[in-house]
């Protein structure tokens, strides 16, 4: 054993350790392993080796004394030295126990001593010992002359040893004072609970606190009722304030010291109980005297306070306190489940967090919490909620659920549980294994109340196969009906050069494929039962089963039905550059234009220049037609062109176009188009390079001679590239703005710039949700059968239903270009929502409603409440941070309505859906 495990052994609470920096520490540690290999000696202090080989004696490099001076800001008193922010245990510096520092400081000397104290971290089940590295920093600030200074604390000390430790700082004598939580520079509550820590009264590093002296008989701050009541001789600090009344209530009440709440068995024993305490009568907010006759004041309604952009964790919180079985179990001895072992976990803290703040919140008082306390534990486990930016509730409200879930769960050893095949077995049965496999591995509060399951069916779109499997889910997120579809905008060319390029506005599903984008353009450009659409994004052509994404900028081409199995012409256009100017990248011009390769006479590169001009005849920005005097006209039926060209001469001979008369005259193709009248003007304007891949290599194409190999070679659908390079004097004469695609603007936003002008109902939406739909190319399904990922069509159904049902609204949609958040007004049931129908099994599943997470505004930054019914009260109430007022029920049904909390109807004839007494009120024969 070592000497630091030796010593360690034992460690108990409030042992001192000192810090030593690692740089000494491992030159010591090199220096004993030369002792112990090569020296001797009967004592510590200098040591005398012994070399064989030399026959002399060596004297080991003996470490200097100790220097931390790397680990200290500044030297202030040695019990208070200030440490280096950020230093890390084994790399800067290492531990000592008191004994070894003593020894050390005996043989080495140095310093300086930088001591630190054992706590006890622990929950209430065991022990957890840890040197406090870094203690709390406190800033104090001290009224009422507003001196300022520094304190280190640990987080173990309580508030009496504050008191003193101010005291003794101040070279206070019998003056009165007292201390406040001033967070934020506001008095938040009186530290008045001598025993209590400071762990416990929630503060935290560089926390504000102020430190007020009572001069001749008052307080600074006179605005501020106090009762200066002392509980006690001994208990000097109990100065209860009793502060302005924050809400629509007319109670008076401040922060309470009630703590005896572990064995309420539900919120009206807990009620009795505080009513029994031997409060003051305008103390605690449980109830007051009117003519000596208590009156009840509900508990439940304490507010939060914003910490900074918390209104979402605000919001998310004061629903889940709010959820009857949560308050039954968190106010009862729930320490026996908290399963501190569970790797998934968080070692129990955030369950023993969240079960604390519920307490804060259900205890008499009206005054607002800060969840300080509970927001740092929260940012230790989920660093993504740490600092104060907003968040999505709904986010935090599903970590909530999982963590608290593996903080609860019941299995300390989770086995192994081997899936077994489908086998055509009934779904009742895959459904009942596969939740009890899931039971034996999760079983919490959490799954008891809030996991149901639902059964999923997977089909693949090319064997046909099907896959069932059952999962569970804590919450459903329901897509809202303006967001299952998209509009898009598709530019139309056609390949005849008949019309010029149209653009179409189509609406499709969201999750939509090539087909189905193609079914609605033809409906839109009133397709001909002779013809078919040909669907494209840049440099691809698309196939029916595909999905559709987001992020593709669609071009569509009108081709005959006759032309399917005939090789396509793909001619992808770019600038050509003067030889003059520097070289640039190239500039691709659109999209790119796609035909088919002509069955007969389609033999040079005149013929291809035709088929290609043909196309653009739309584009031309001048007439077509050139005046020709009957002579040429008669030449021309001969296919033969006599155009002179500007100087007076002949444009060209037929020694410059061999076989064009052939090609001309058989090919109606081509002469339908009058091809001649522009060929002895366009011939040079263009050069074409083709090949059989879009980025692989190319070979010019030459006017006056044969097509390269790769057309005669082209088989049936075989995909032939052309490149195109446009000259200057072609960008003047056609039109290449409309070779552009729909711009992104056209497809989206009329689409998203008015979603909320309709209501939905919440039915709507679940089966939307409830809807066939492919997967998207993220999620691609492996087929067991084809064995390749597959876009294959999902299809989910619920099967099991929990009694805490919580429905999350998808609002927020994202796009290419903008993210956006839908107002839609939906409509949801307060009472009686059935979805008996929706489940297969004959239980009742009709639900109530009892919390809603509100989000107003938009959504970069917004604003965030909460609707709580109280059950026993039958009553709603807003929870907006730290004010609380009723609320009507015809008035919590809003846009913003963003996560639903439903809990089951429990109905007399069946066995009991609710375990722990949900809608307890609500009992239905």
């Amino acid at each position: 054993m070592g000497i630091l495990e030796a010593s360690a052994a034992e460690v108990k609470e409030d042992d001192r350790f000192f810090l030593v920096t690692f740089r000494w520490w491992k030159q010591w540690s090199e220096y004993v392993q030369q002792k112990e290999s090569s020296c001797t000696g009967s004592k510590p202090g200098p040591l005398y080796c012994s070399n064989a080989s030399e026959g002399n004696l060596t004297a080991p490099q003996r470490p200097s004394s100790i220097d931390n001076s790397d680990l200290v800001i500044q030297l202030k008193r040695d019990d208070n030295v200030e440490l280096r922010e950020t230093l890390l245990e084994n790399h800067d510096y290492i531990l000592l126990p008191e004994q070894i520092w003593i020894a050390f400081q005996k043989w080495y000397g140095g310093g300086p001593p930088v001591e630190r104290k054992v706590i006890n971290t622990g929950s209430v089940q065991d022990d957890r010992l840890a040197v406090e590295v870094y203690p709390l920093r406190i800033r104090l600030t001290v009224s009422p002359n507003g001196s300022q200074l520094t304190v280190r604390v640990s987080k173990q000390d309580t508030v009496g040893e504050l008191y003193q430790r101010a005291r003794e700082l101040l070279n206070l004598g019998s003056e009165q004072i007292r201390i406040w939580d001033y967070y934020g520079k506001i008095k938040q509550s009186l530290m008045n609970d001598p025993k209590q820590t400071l762990e416990d009264a929630d503060i935290q590093m560089d926390h504000e606190v102020l430190l007020e002296v009572q001069v001749d008989g008052s307080w600074p701050d006179e605005g501020q009722k106090c009762s200066l009541e002392s509980n006690s001789k001994e208990n000097e600090l109990a100065l209860v304030p009793v502060a302005p009344v924050r809400s629509s209530f007319s109670v008076d009440g401040g922060p309470s010291g009630n703590r005896n709440i572990t064995r309420s068995s539900s919120p009206d024993n807990f009620l009795s109980n505080t009513l029994n305490s031997s409060y003051d009568d305008r103390e605690g907010g449980a109830g007051y005297f009117a003519g000596g006759v208590v009156k009840s004041v509900p508990l439940g309604l304490t507010g939060l306070q914003n910490l900074g952009n918390t209104c979402f964790m605000n919001s998310a919180l004061q629903c889940l306190v709010h959820t009857p079985e949560l308050v039954d179990f968190f106010l009862n001895d729930y320490t026996h489940e908290i399963n501190t072992n569970n790797p998934l976990g968080m070692e129990g803290e955030l369950a023993m967090a969240f079960g604390e703040l519920l307490r804060k919140l259900w205890e008499p008082g009206r005054q607002p919490f800060a969840p300080r306390g509970f927001k740092v534990r929260l940012a230790r486990f989920a660093p993504q909620f740490s600092g104060y930016n907003q968040h999505d509730s709904q986010e935090l409200l599903a970590f909530l659920l999982d963590g608290l879930h593996e903080d609860l769960n019941r299995v300390k050893l989770k086995p192994y549980v081997e899936s077994k095949d489908e086998d055509d077995r009934p779904d009742e049965e895959l459904a009942r294994e596969n939740w009890e496999n899931h039971k034996a591995r999760n079983d919490s509060i959490i799954v008891d109340i809030c996991q149901g399951q639902y059964k999923s069916t997977l089909v693949c779109p090319v064997c046909s196969k099907v896959s069932i499997t059952f999962d569970p889910f804590m919450y459903l997120s329901l897509p809202l009906p303006s967001t299952l579809t998209r509009t898009l905008s598709v530019k139309l060319f056609s390949t005849d050069g008949a019309t010029a390029p149209m653009t179409y506005t189509v609406t499709v599903a969201k999750q939509s494929r090539c087909k189905d984008v193609i079914l609605a353009l033809s409906k839109a450009c009133s397709l001909g039962e002779d013809e078919r659409i040909l669907l494209t994004e840049p440099f691809s052509i698309l196939d029916g089963p595909s999905l559709v994404r987001e992020e593709d900028s669609l071009t569509a081409h009108r081709l005959p039905k006759s032309s399917e199995k005939a090789p396509l012409l793909i001619f992808v256009n770019k600038r050509t550059e003067e030889d003059s100017l520097p070289k640039k990248p190239v500039r691709y011009l659109g999209s790119p234009l796609i035909t088919w390769v002509p069955e007969e006479n389609f033999r040079t590169g005149a013929d291809l220049y035709h088929v290609f001009e043909r196309i653009l005849q739309p584009l031309r920005k001048t007439p077509t037609v050139s005046s020709v005097n009957v002579e040429d006209a008669k030449h021309e039926e001969n296919g033969l062109c006599n155009h002179l060209s500007e100087d007076g001469e002949m444009g060209i001979n037929d020694n410059d176009i061999p076989n064009v008369n052939a090609s001309v005259e058989g090919n109606p193709q081509v002469k339908a188009f009058g091809v001649c009248n522009h060929f002895l003007k366009d011939q040079k304007l263009f050069q074409f390079y083709a090949g059989e891949e879009r980025f692989g290599a190319k070979v010019l194409v030459e006017m006056n001679k044969e097509l390269p190999d790769i057309f005669s070679r082209a088989r049936s659908n075989a995909h032939i590239y052309v490149e195109v390079n446009w000259p200057q004097q072609a960008l003047e004469e056609y039109d290449v703005k409309q070779l552009e695609t729909a711009v992104e603007g056209m497809r989206t936003g009329f689409a998203l710039k008015k979603q909320r002008q309709e209501a939905v109902s919440l039915y709507s939406c679940l089966e939307a949700f409830l809807k066939e739909e492919p997967l998207g190319p993220e999620d691609m399904w492996y087929c067991p059968s084809c064995k390749e990922h597959r876009q294959a069509s999902k299809k989910l159904d619920l099967w099991r239903l929990p009694d805490i049902l919580v429905v999350h609204l998808k609002r927020f949609s994202y796009s290419r270009y903008l993210k956006n958040k839908l107002d839609t007004f939906v409509e949801f049931p307060v009472h009686d929502l059935d979805l008996c129908k929706y489940i297969p099994q004959n239980d009742k599943a009709v639900y109530d409603l009892y919390a809603i997470s509100n989000h107003y505004g938009s959504m970069g930054g917004g604003h965030y409440t909460a609707y709580v019914k109280l059950l026993e009260e039958n009553r709603w109430y807003s929870f907006d941070d730290s004010h609380v007022s009723p609320v009507s029920e015809t008035d919590i049904m809003t846009p913003a309505a963003y996560v639903l909390f439903y809990c089951r109807v429990r109905n007399e004839n069946s066995n009991g859906y609710l375990n722990h007494g949900s809608c307890q009120n609500r009992v239905r024969n």
